[in-house]
Parts: structure tokens; sequence; C-alpha cells
């Protein structure tokens, strides 16, 4: 297997291995990879899971327990795509669990983790020549939590 080019790296307190876990029964294609745990030296316990590698979907991350340094912001977060509003719901309510639901598409997971749970279709209607049609789909989705493509397609249509 080849190396990724650019991994993200995300830094828990020490929900790592949880977090890889919860991401990986989410998505499919996902696995864990492989576990460092913490050696006499530290600095975190001696056993200790460090770091967690894993596959969500093809796209390697990295997980650390880092302990509580750092925390997630809004600042970054991960868009998921979705085809169809059966997966905008599916990632929706398996990604909120424990979590925030948000605006626009966005949840914060229950480990403080941003993510966007977009429709393709989004992307399409707004990516239209017609400024109008993009204005009344951009009011529509300024409305929703989660988006709802029949909605978003309404809007587009209405005059």
């Amino acid at each position: 297997m080849s190396l990724q080019l650019i991994t993200p790296f995300l830094w828990f307190n020490d929900q790592a291995e949880e977090a890889a876990a919860f991401y990986c029964s989410i998505f499919p294609d996902s696995k864990i990879l492989k576990l460092a745990r913490y050696a006499e030296a530290g600095p975190g316990p001696t056993g200790a899971v460090m770091t967690v590698e894993f596959q969500l979907d093809g796209q390697h991350f990295v997980a650390l327990n880092g302990g509580p340094i750092f925390s997630f912001t809004e600042a970054v977060s991960f868009v998921v795509n979705c085809q169809t509003q059966e997966e905008v719901d599916r990632y929706w309510e398996q990604l909120t669990a424990g979590g925030v639901e948000v605006q626009c598409g966005w949840i914060k997971d229950r480990f403080g983790l941003s993510w966007q749970i977009v429709p393709t279709a989004l992307i399409e209607l707004l990516s239209q020549s017609n400024a109008e049609t993009a204005n009344r789909v951009t009011r529509a989705m300024l409305q929703m939590k989660k988006l709802d493509i029949a909605a978003l397609r309404q809007a587009a249509e209405s005059s």
C-alpha cells in the first residue's frame, strides 16, 4: 500500500480509538489499520493508545490521543458528498448521535469534529447560471439544519 501524500491528523484528548471505531462503523470501505501505543518514555501512560491509523471509504486518517491541550473548531470540517436523500438522512442520523445539529448541513459529532452532510444536488443547483435560482436555493438552505433535496429543488423551480 502506498502512502497517501496528504493525511488528515486529528487530535483527541483520549478518545482516538473510540472515535476511529465510530467513524469506521459509519462509512463503507473503512477499517482500523494500525495502533501505536505510548512507551515508557511517554508522554502518555505506558501502553495507552497513542495513535490510530484508519481508513474511511479509502481515505487515510490518523487520530492522536494528545491530551486536552487542543480541541476541534468549525474552522476545519469534513464534507460528506451524498447522491441521495437517503444518504443524507443516514449520515446525518449516524454522525449526530450524541452530537449537535448545527445549520446548513453542518453537524458536530460527539467528539466535537465538524461535518458537512451535503447533497450533490445542492452544488448542481447553486452552479446554475441563473442568479435568482441560486438565490432562492441559498435562502432555502439557510433555513435548514439537515439539507432536504426535494425542498432545495422546489426552491430552485419556484418563481
